[in-house]
This record gives C-alpha cells, structure tokens and sequence, in this order.
C-alpha cells in the first residue's frame, strides 16, 4: 500500500456552507462533498448529535464518503460508547475534544491513558484534537502531556494555539519550534488559518497573506514528518471552515467570503504541497 493523502470535509462547516444562510439537506449535503472529490465527512459530535450521525449515514455509504467522529467526551468512560459507535460506522479513527478538563498536567495524565487504553481495547484509533476548551485547551500543557505520554497522537489545527498564545507574526524561533513539536506528534491535519486575534481569516484578504503563508508552511511540515514516519498508509486532511460565529460577518448578518470555495482553496493548495513532496521523495 502506497501513501495516500485523504481529503474529508466537515458537516459543521457545511451548515450553512456559504453567504446564503440555507442548511442543505443531509442528502444533498453528501451529494455536493462527493461530487467535489472529498473522501469522507467530519461529523462533529459537538455540533450535532448521534441521532444526526444515524440519519446522515445511508447518505455517507449512497455516495462512498467514509465518516470520521469528532468527539467532545464529558465524561472519561462517555467516550467508550462513541469509540464503538465509530467502529460500526467504519471510521479511520475519532478526533477526541476531551470535556474532561483537569485544572493540572498531573490530573490530566491519567485522563489521556484511559482515552488510550479504552481506544486499544476496542481496536479504534484515536487522535487528540489540538483545540481549545477542552483537555488540549494550551500550547504549553499539551507539549507537556506529550513529554509524559509517548503514545498520545495528535490532530493539529494550530489555529486554535495560534489564537491562545497570541502570537505575533513572525513567529520567534522559539515560538515555531513549539510548534514544530506538535507537527512531530500528529497524524492528521486540519485546514483553517487564524491570526493572533482571529480564529478563522478569509485566505484572499490581501493583509491576510503572511498568516496563509505561516498555515500553508506548517501543513507542509506536517506532511513531510508524516511522510518519514510512514512507508504506507492514509493521512487525513479535515477542510474546517466553521460557520458564523468562526466565520467573520458584515453588518448586515452575511459571511465576507465562500467557505465552501475557500475549502477548495486550502484543498488544492494541500494537494500541490504533497504533489511536491511526492515528486522530491521526501
């Protein structure tokens, strides 16, 4: 089995997925992600319910997209039921956003090897989504769970630590090797740009572009520490482009650009990055 790159959007950011304000049916919602080459849909159990996830799932298999959970665990043994309900549903594994939220590294230490062991015993994968309001909620005491936890793997979307940290642009060389620990710890990546102050920037704002070129920078990173670590297998790449409030809005209530196009955007331009580093070898 060769390397592959795999494209998966999200339902959250497909309700509504543009300016017009209208939530497609979960139908036509699958029709327009497959028709537009994605491999498989996010269902963010935060954002919807498990009723939704059983109700979008003869969709998902009508059109060949392969779902992945996303899932906010209030409770440290709530997860277990999501890790079997992921397994029926054939999910390359389960983007946990822990609910569980002790106030110390030392308390969430514990907390993060049963999410582990629970994950081993069932035989589902899962990754810990670096996000905040939740158990990876800062930069530092992640790092520090990774240092404690050597089989913790991660789901980057380095939007929410560039929001938490309020870093400035350019980053310090001390700031984007902390960075760089994290990319060395995840296996799949998500697709959204922050600023400092801004947790989701429209990509063709012209004073926009040092931050797209930071994003697109650290994807390919990413990508390349993938790549070394793995002869063979599928990377996912999650299109996350949230709606209003993460979506910036005008005065009258409409969003200032096309998410759906934007996620093209971010799409293709992940593509030509492992197109050259498929061609490099590296």
């Amino acid at each position: 089995m060769s390397r592959e790159l795999h494209f998966y959007q999200s339902l959250w950011a497909m309700q509504p997925h543009d300016q017009s304000g209208v939530k497609a049916p979960l139908g036509v919602v699958c029709d327009m992600v497959a028709e537009a080459g994605y491999h498989g849909i996010a269902i963010d159990l935060g954002a919807a319910d498990v009723a939704v996830a059983h109700e979008i799932r003869p969709h998902l298999e009508r059109t060949g997209l392969t779902p992945l959970i996303v899932a906010f665990p209030k409770t440290v043994e709530s997860l277990r039921e999501t890790l079997s309900m992921a397994k029926d549903f054939g999910a390359p594994f389960v983007d946990v956003i822990g609910q569980v939220t002790p106030l110390t590294v030392e308390g969430m230490i514990p907390v993060i090897r049963r999410w582990i062991e629970m994950a081993d015993e069932i035989g589902m994968p899962v990754m810990f989504e670096t996000h905040r309001n939740c158990i990876t909620n800062d930069l530092y005491p992640t790092l520090t769970l990774l240092d404690a936890i050597p089989e913790m793997r991660l789901c980057a979307d380095l939007s929410h630590y560039v929001v938490d940290r309020e870093f400035w642009h350019p980053l310090s060389t001390r700031d984007m090797g902390l960075i760089s620990r994290i990319l060395a710890r995840s296996d799949s990546f998500q697709g959204r740009v922050a600023s400092r102050q801004q947790i989701q920037l429209q990509l063709d704002f012209p004073q926009h572009r040092k931050w797209v070129d930071l994003f697109e920078g650290w994807w390919e990173e990413g990508l390349r520490g993938w790549r070394a670590r793995n002869d063979e297998g599928v990377c996912v790449f999650l299109c996350e482009l949230g709606p209003p409030e993460y979506a910036m809005t005008g005065p009258d209530g409409r969003e200032l650009s096309n998410r759906w196009e934007e996620a093209l955007k971010i799409r293709s331009s992940v593509e030509r990055i492992w197109s050259r580093l498929e061609a490099t070898g590296a």
